[in-house]
């Protein structure tokens, strides 16, 4: 019997698995994985999975061992080779398996690496992902009749479907950043294929990631392109993060437009198409994204960050559109209803290109001061214990609502503050919006004494 005796239950996070390369995931590991997947599969009747994996060096040994592990455990599989996540799901969808594993660090360092895992329709967290460590603790066996597996090409499809589904007003030429990551081996195809001039910037797939690091959640990953854009004539730059899931845009004065100031670009756009519907946000998103949903005659429902916690919600509640502050972006219009950054580009372009002038139809969206994503380190396991004493002991005086659905967002007249606990990484993310200079300093200095009140020692990052 095949045994585990000391899995790294640190790496089974709230929404996919993410650990650093060997130490905790390795082929071995992978293995396991596949067999437990298998034997989910098999109780869901579910017969095939696809696999697909990013530009990390040991995501190809990584592929290899879970598709083993998955054919051991008596079910198929497709290995859709080197491709972004979302052309993952994209297969999940049109091979009608509902099932796959995307393997992805997404936009963690480059020792790190992950699988973010669908079955039967459905994004696997929380407690699905503690059943399958459970499983792998277990041992999962090995199937008396083993799976088949076949290779199978999807770019070409992926590419077509969305040139099929999204037309541009007018050509446009963009730049695009790929980072280095998986996002190199198609952005340049499908954007042709939409009728743009593109300029390519990191388009060859290393994951080493020799020139920036693939997040476009840092505005220091965004210079190159803010400066290829700004002395080119090109209209707009997009940047994607490691698997290609998540947009960045930057416009032709250098202004980077934060996921949540797009959101309400898509959700105007969909809401003249489907009035009253419910458009979702997470936590880290302005106060601007409510207040213009519901000026667009839209339903604004807030909801916990996490890809697959959005995604639960988008299915629970038929809603069109769904976005996060980190870049994830669901389109269920027109499209399948998970996170692509690069289809999501497409949208964007097609809006953008019914107007002349790109950058001042983003730069025209409305926006408070806010900071970036702030993050205090801490050790592995402490900021879940610290985020729920402030959910408890935490004071912000002058707030007027607090919002404690993922850590504490403390709103007030004049702006918000957030901190909680990243799913992904052992750090507190904070995030502070306000109307002026001197709000975003009252609502910091009302968080910097209810977190130094819990924990005097925090290094706070503001």
């Amino acid at each position: 019997m095949t045994q585990l005796p000391a899995l790294p239950t640190a790496v089974f996070k709230a929404y996919d698995i993410r650990g650093t390369v060997p130490e905790q995931l390795n082929p071995d590991f992978a293995y396991q994985l596949g067999l437990a997947l298998a034997a989910s599969a098999r109780e869901q009747d579910v017969q095939t999975l696809v696999v697909g994996y990013d530009g990390r060096h040991s995501s190809p040994s990584l592929s290899q061992a879970l598709q083993k592990g998955i054919q051991a455990g008596g079910v198929n599989t497709v290995d859709l080779g080197m491709v972004p996540t979302p052309v993952v799901y994209f297969a999940a969808n049109v091979l009608e398996t509902g099932s796959g594993v995307a393997i992805t660090g997404s936009h963690n360092p480059s020792n790190y690496n992950g699988f973010k895992m669908m079955m039967a329709g459905k994004t696997l967290h929380g407690q699905d992902i503690q059943g399958l460590m459970q499983r792998m603790q277990a041992g999962a066996q090995p199937a008396p009749q083993p799976g088949t597996g076949q290779k199978k090409d999807m770019l070409d499809q992926y590419v077509r479907t969305i040139a099929e589904r999204v037309t541009l007003a007018r050509p446009m030429k963009i730049a695009l950043d790929c980072g280095n990551g998986v996002g190199g081996v198609v952005a340049a195809r499908l954007f042709k294929a939409l009728g743009c001039e593109v300029d390519m910037l990191f388009e060859e797939v290393d994951g080493s990631f020799p020139n920036h690091h693939p997040d476009p959640a840092e505005p220091h990953n965004l210079q190159d392109l803010i400066a290829h854009v700004q002395n080119t004539d090109c209209e707009v730059g997009l940047a994607f993060d490691g698997d290609a899931d998540r947009l960045g845009v930057v416009t032709r004065s250098g202004q980077i437009i934060w996921p949540d100031r797009q959101l309400i670009l898509y959700a105007r756009d969909i809401l003249q198409r489907e009035p009253g519907s419910t458009i979702i946000f997470d936590v880290k998103c302005s106060r601007h994204v409510a207040l213009e949903i519901a000026k667009a005659g839209g339903q604004p429902l807030m909801w916990q960050t996490g890809h697959s916690l959005i995604k639960a919600k988008l299915a629970e509640t038929g809603a069109p559109l769904a976005g996060e502050m980190s870049g994830h972006v669901f389109f269920k219009e027109a499209w399948y209803g998970f996170d692509d950054g690069l289809y999501t580009g497409a949208r964007l372009l097609a809006i953008l290109s019914r107007t002349a002038n790109p950058t001042a139809e983003l730069e025209a969206l409305p926006q408070d001061l806010s900071t970036p994503e702030l993050k205090l380190p801490l050790a592995e396991g402490e900021p879940h214990a610290l985020i729920a004493r402030l959910q408890k002991e935490g004071r912000f005086p002058s707030a007027n609502q607090l919002n404690t659905i993922d850590g504490v967002r403390a709103e007030y007249p004049d702006g918000f503050g957030l901190a909680r606990a990243s799913n992904t990484t052992p750090v507190i993310v904070l995030r502070f919006e306000a109307q002026s200079q001197e709000a975003l300093d009252r609502i910091q200095g009302e968080f910097r004494a209810a977190l130094l009140a819990l924990k005097p020692d925090a290094a706070l990052p503001f």
